[in-house]
């Protein structure tokens, strides 16, 4: 298992965003922070909690810049279904040789069954661990996370920008003068 100050390791993958499959390589995320929880197996009591969590979580997590990955060992069709099933608006990462779970030491969670541990790890916009979760609960994960990255607020952008309407950027935004004399 990595440590907090590590450099999060490098990878690049497919994974799956709707019924989509697109490319993810975690040097185009240099930058922002990253939330990647890996977990045994999609479609079961656990996992479905915790990534329904992540998705009713999710707007809270991107208002501040948050990349969130689900990382597991299943196919591509599982994947693709419990993605639709659920709604989930994050990428799943395909991982069926482990490399990505390995090279992150949540590898033989299951090992009998060959599934990924559960463990959750925030890589800083330095691309080092932020912070490790070592050992989760799936139904209150996402709201710890949350919490603890400071998203559960609104994003100080999001309401500096909130003008009136019709004022441009930088005007006055005192209503003007429209008494008739």
């Amino acid at each position: 298992m990595l440590n907090v100050g590590d450099p999060a390791p490098n990878f690049s993958t497919d994974a799956i965003v709707g019924e989509q499959m697109i490319p993810i390589h975690l040097t185009d995320y240099h930058g922002r922070r990253i939330v990647l929880y890996f977990y045994p197996k999609d479609n079961t009591p656990g996992c479905t909690r915790e990534a329904c969590a992540f998705r009713d979580g999710y707007a809270k997590l991107r208002n501040w810049g948050i990349t969130v990955f689900g990382c597991s060992v299943d196919r591509v069709d599982t994947h693709r279904a419990f993605a639709k099933k659920y709604g989930l608006p994050f990428p799943l990462l395909l991982d069926p040789d482990k490399k990505i779970a390995k090279a992150y030491g949540a590898d033989n969670g299951i090992p009998i069954l060959g599934l990924d541990k559960r463990v959750t790890y925030v890589i800083g916009e330095d691309g080092r661990i932020a912070a490790v979760y070592p050992q989760v609960d799936p139904a209150t994960h996402a709201n710890q996370i949350i919490h603890d990255l400071g998203a559960e607020k609104p994003h100080p952008a999001a309401t500096a920008s909130v003008r009136p309407r019709g004022t441009a950027p930088g005007a006055s935004q005192e209503p003007e003068d429209h008494d008739i004399e």
